[in-house]
């Protein structure tokens, strides 16, 4: 079911007026983000020495293992086969940040101390607001 005002395109919703344009990253710079946040995410268990937490360590290095790993199939700029749409892949970076930003609490490790909790709550953030903020084509 629509709402007066939106026009339903695939698994996104666009305002028919522009005067409130949410979707404002263009695709080529989400696949920029999508390829340095997966880095980030299977760099930063080792930077700051997560060890002693192996769920953070594993939770952190799947995000970006499955990050890069749909990016690579998606229909955008910087994907090699071209077969995820765009919409469906910012439902799975919504997804993925949500798991990634509750992780700390879900499988225990926030109360090890900022360092185990800090990197994954803004990680997963900035995956749910890329998600919210990019556009579909």
């Amino acid at each position: 079911m629509t709402s007066p005002g939106y026009k339903h395109t695939g698994a996104d919703f666009e305002r028919k007026d522009k005067d409130l344009r949410l979707r404002v990253i263009p695709t080529s710079v989400h696949g920029t983000l999508d390829y340095l946040a997966s880095g980030v995410n299977l760099a930063f268990p080792a930077l700051l020495e997560l060890d002693d937490a192996p769920a953070a360590v594993l939770i952190s290095r799947l995000d970006g293992v499955a990050g890069a790993g749909y990016s690579l199939i998606t229909d955008y700029e910087f994907g090699l086969l071209k077969v995820l749409p765009m919409p469906t892949h910012l439902i799975f970076d919504a997804a993925k940040g949500a798991l990634l930003a509750s992780s700390p609490w879900l499988f225990g490790f926030a109360k090890k101390g900022p360092r185990y909790w800090v990197p994954h709550v803004v990680m997963g953030t900035a995956d749910i607001l890329a998600a919210m903020t990019s556009k579909t084509n």
